[in-house]
This record gives structure tokens, C-alpha cells and sequence, in this order.
């Protein structure tokens, strides 16, 4: 039976363990020096991308993050805010189930090949996005935080006792620096700050496993942002809705989490799934589907099962802020759905703002 306890990022641990994780024990962490492969797709290319700058970003064990004096005029941050025109097409938003952290390696996933075709089924449409903005379940905070990175994005491995290739993995895609400054301008306008600057922290597994699958040349810049777990569904769900205006400015918003998540209850790859997990699964896939985000905002309350799926709702808001992104009319379709490990549903959504 394969378990995986990933660790739970906070403003105060990069790579701190929880409880389960304890109970595994530390593996070995082989150096990173490989990177990852995967096939080299054409894309169509859309505008140039956003906050591309020369230099190779360094992670350091604690985060810094910006003082008053370092913070960047208004003035300079509108002049590089991308232009929008009458032609461009707002992005849909998505919530994509990240599932384990061996979707990186094991071709036995469903949910591996899933991700893999969304370059070639176009699944965020046919443009290039200028940049994507990924909120991941793996960094929790008390206020909102974004990393601001000139140069690549470190590669975070928080999670212990897998296979050591996994370690060797890296996804070096650009920082995006100009959209973590829109990122946390629309945030503080909406009443969502203060909103921190971290400029050393890279992309967590929540992050680089799926976008390694869906854009592997690692060349269209990624800003994470960080769950604040002690907050409730609907305050990400309006979280999102003030980051609305990034759909129409090029950037593709992203929630990575999973539709289930409770570690406690994993089973060997080829278990049933329980009842409990595929009642969750198939409620949140109604609720959505018709449109009942409110219920969705209350989990807790209205869904069957929703403190066994959730112990913790950190991989849970990430949809949220996806589709408070899209708005209240917005429509949702499961675009997909899969199990590993008995209880870890892979049910991803787009969101499709109403015209």
C-alpha cells in the first residue's frame, strides 16, 4: 500500500510536518538536479508573458518578505499592468484535484493522462495564457500572501517518503512578479488585506506536479497564493471575486487541492471507494452543476460526509477562490473524474463566466 502524507506549508514553516507525516518518519532527500521531461507541445503564442526577468531565484529556509520602503509605487505598478482590449476573451477559472504526489511519476493515474491533455485538448482554450495564477492548498497563512519572484520558481518538495526520482523532478517556470503585484492590489482594494510579499518562497507541490503535466517547457510565469485555513468557504469564494478582473487580462486562474481529502482514510491503490467519499463526490458534483455555489460555500453544513472529506478544509478552498473568480452566474462543468487510493477524488471543474 503506498501512503503519502505531504506537509502542510504555513507563514512559518516552508516544510513543516504534520502529525502523519511524523508518524512515517523522514526519507532521504536526493539533491534536485534533473528536470522534468515531458513531451514538447507547440502552443499557440498570445501576448508576451508577464514579470519575465533574467536571474535565477534562490529559496531560502525562512521567507522574507517586503517592507514598506521596498513596496512598488502605484503609479509604476499600473504602467505594468497588462493591457486589456475589447478583444480579449475572458479565461475561464478552473479547480484541478492534485490528488497524490506521485501523479508526477505513475502512469497508472487516470487523472496523470487527464492533465497531460490539456495542452492538446485545449482545455483553457486555444491562447496562451500571459500568466497563471495558482492557488494551492499546500500554503496556508493567516492574511492573504503571494511570491513575488524575479527568475524561476524554486522547486518545493513537501512531502516525505516517496520515491527518490520524485525528488529529482524540477519545474522552473518564471516568477511572476507584475501579476503577484496585481494579485495583492485587487486583493486590498476588495478588503482582503494586508496581503504579504514572499519573495523567496517557490511552487509547492500543489502547484508544479499538475502544471509540469499541463504546460511541461515550464515557460509561462506562475504566482501562488496562499489559503487562509482559519476563514470559511464563503470568505474565499469572495476572495476570488475580487481577482475577477485577472481573467480578462490574460491570466489563468487555478485552484489545485482535491475534491476529497482525508489521509486518514487512504487504502491500498485498488480499494473501492467508500461510501462516504463517493456520497461527497457526487453532491459536490450536483451542487456545482446546478449552480448552488452557496451550498458549496457551506460544505460543512449542507453536504453529506463533508467533515470525513474535509478534516481540514485547506484543499478544499482552492476551489472556492476558483469559482468566486467566475462569479455568482458563472456555469460549472466537471471536465474530470477518477479515484486512487480509495477516498482521493480527482474531480476537477472549469468555471465559464456568463457572458
Amino acid at each position: 500500500m503506498l501512503f503519502f502524507y505531504p506537509t502542510r506549508h504555513t507563514e512559518d514553516s516552508c516544510l513543516k510536518r504534520d502529525e502523519t507525516t511524523r508518524e512515517l518518519g523522514r526519507s532521504e532527500l536526493a539533491t534536485p538536479t534533473t528536470i522534468a521531461a515531458g513531451p514538447r507541445t507547440r502552443i499557440r503564442r498570445g501576448p508576451p508573458p508577464m514579470g519575465q526577468t533574467q536571474g535565477r531565484h534562490k529559496s531560502h529556509a525562512k521567507h522574507a518578505t517586503l517592507g514598506d520602503d521596498d513596496r512598488e509605487p502605484e503609479a509604476a505598478a499600473a504602467r505594468r499592468r497588462p493591457p486589456t482590449t475589447a478583444t480579449t476573451a475572458a479565461m475561464d477559472t478552473f479547480f484541478l484535484s492534485h490528488g497524490s504526489p506521485t501523479l508526477s511519476i505513475d502512469e497508472t493515474l487516470q487523472a496523470r493522462h487527464f492533465f497531460q491533455s490539456w495542452l492538446p485538448a485545449a482545455v483553457a482554450g486555444p491562447e496562451r495564457p500571459r500568466a497563471i495564477l495558482m492557488v494551492s492548498g499546500h500554503w496556508e497563512t493567516a492574511t492573504p500572501a503571494v511570491n513575488v519572484i524575479r527568475g524561476s520558481n524554486d522547486t518545493i518538495y513537501d512531502f516525505y517518503g516517496f520515491p527518490k526520482p520524485m525528488y529529482k523532478l524540477k519545474y522552473p517556470a518564471p516568477g511572476a512578479p507584475d501579476l503577484a503585484m496585481r494579485t495583492k492590489e485587487l486583493l486590498e482594494q476588495g478588503g482582503f488585506g494586508p496581503v504579504k510579499e514572499d519573495r523567496s518562497r517557490g511552487l509547492d507541490h500543489g502547484a508544479w506536479v499538475p502544471l509540469m503535466l499541463m504546460y511541461p517547457e515550464a515557460d509561462i510565469p506562475v504566482c501562488q497564493l496562499s489559503v487562509q485555513t482559519d476563514r470559511d468557504g464563503t470568505y474565499h469564494y469572495n476572495l476570488g471575486k475580487a481577482l475577477a478582473p485577472l481573467r480578462n487580462e490574460g491570466v489563468l486562474i487555478l485552484g489545485s487541492g482535491s475534491a476529497t481529502h482525508n489521509l486518514r482514510k487512504i487504502g491500498a491503490p485498488d480499494s473501492p471507494v467508500p461510501e462516504w467519499a463517493s456520497q461527497f463526490d457526487t453532491w459536490l458534483k450536483d451542487a456545482l452543476l446546478s449552480g448552488r455555489y452557496d451550498d458549496v460555500n457551506h460544505f460543512e453544513q449542507k453536504a453529506p460526509y463533508g467533515k470525513m472529506a474535509h478534516p481540514r478544509p485547506d484543499h478544499f478552498y482552492p476551489l472556492h477562490v476558483a469559482m468566486g473568480a467566475a462569479g455568482d452566474e458563472s456555469k460549472a462543468e466537471q471536465i474530470h473524474q477518477s479515484w486512487s487510493n480509495a477516498t482521493l477524488s480527482y474531480s476537477s471543474y472549469r468555471f465559464t463566466a456568463k457572458n
